[in-house]
């Protein structure tokens, strides 16, 4: 039976949905290390500027949005501009059930639309859900950043994790300066 979620563009409809499915991973401490809430009001602020740095998010009909994806700016310098990192967050009482990948795909789908040739972001080295999904859609880890956090009264370590998108690979490199 195949799993009654389908991803979609978020709306500012969705920045309630989102904000608490965020604010969760933020208290949990296992896929962030940012630490202070964020509000419906900042959420809807980041939803109504989504035409470079999409949002996807998973949607159950009547069980309503139980996840997201969102790629965000990498680096200022044009020379990085076809890089985005990445987030993805699921409700905890849907976590296992292959949504993380479906925003996974979704979001990949997004930022190849909008010819970004790479995807970045870090996972904390004991996330070992996040990384296999990372894995199972095409990210590679390249290395990892120790103590690269103190959080919870403990320095946490992060894989670093990429995926190329070639078919938006300029051929003779990026144009612009760095």
């Amino acid at each position: 039976m195949p799993l009654p979620v389908r991803v979609r563009h978020a709306t500012i409809a969705d920045a309630a949905a989102v904000a608490a499915i965020y604010n969760d991973g933020i208290a949990g401490h296992a896929a962030t290390f940012e630490t202070t809430p964020r509000s419906v009001a900042d959420l809807e602020r980041r939803l109504a500027d989504v035409e470079r740095y999409p949002v996807v998010v998973a949607d159950a009909g009547p069980s309503g949005v139980v996840g997201w994806a969102g790629l965000s700016e990498y680096r200022p310098r044009a020379c990085y501009r076809g890089i985005a990192e990445f987030s993805v967050y699921v409700a905890s009482d849907w976590h296992g059930r292959g949504v993380g990948r479906l925003l996974m795909e979704g979001l990949i789908v997004a930022a190849t639309e909008r010819g970004f040739w790479k995807l970045v972001s870090r996972v904390f080295t004991f996330n070992a859900a996040s990384r296999a999904l990372c894995r199972a859609v095409g990210f590679r880890d390249v290395g990892i950043y120790e103590r690269h956090g103190y959080l919870d009264g403990n320095w946490r370590d992060v894989v670093v994790v990429e995926r190329l998108i070639p078919e938006n690979q300029p051929p003779d490199g990026p144009r612009g300066g760095g």
